[in-house]
């Protein structure tokens, strides 16, 4: 059985950083993109981050030169570090593991951006 975890959501001021985490069990981690998606409120989900097996990365425009994602294979987890936090930034993430026609996800972790 495939479970995706997030965690390191949380309530952060404005131009403040958080951590995501994702663990993955019950998948060959270290072949599958990780994604990193988010949704807030009344809009579709959206790209935040990805990155492949072999470490190459992609970022959404909106988070280019704030958000860095990683992967550490030997822990089947994947992290995504926001800096620079703004207000838009408040969505709920989602963590996403991808090969092929395969598709799983996490159950999401809350992030509001607020003073």
């Amino acid at each position: 059985q495939v479970q995706l975890v997030e965690s390191g959501g949380g309530l952060v001021q404005p131009g403040g950083s958080l951590r995501l985490s994702c663990a993955a069990s019950g998948i060959i981690f270290n072949i599958y993109t990780m994604r990193w998606y988010r949704q807030a409120p009344g809009k579709q989900r959206e790209l935040v981050a990805a990155i492949i097996s072999a470490g190459d990365t992609v970022y959404g425009n909106s988070v280019k030169g704030r958000f860095t994602v990683s992967r550490d294979n030997a822990k089947n987890t994947v992290y995504l570090q926001m800096n620079s936090l703004k207000p838009e930034d408040t969505a709920v993430y989602y963590c996403n593991a991808g090969r092929g026609f395969e598709d799983h996800w996490g159950q999401g972790t809350q992030v509001t951006v607020s003073s």
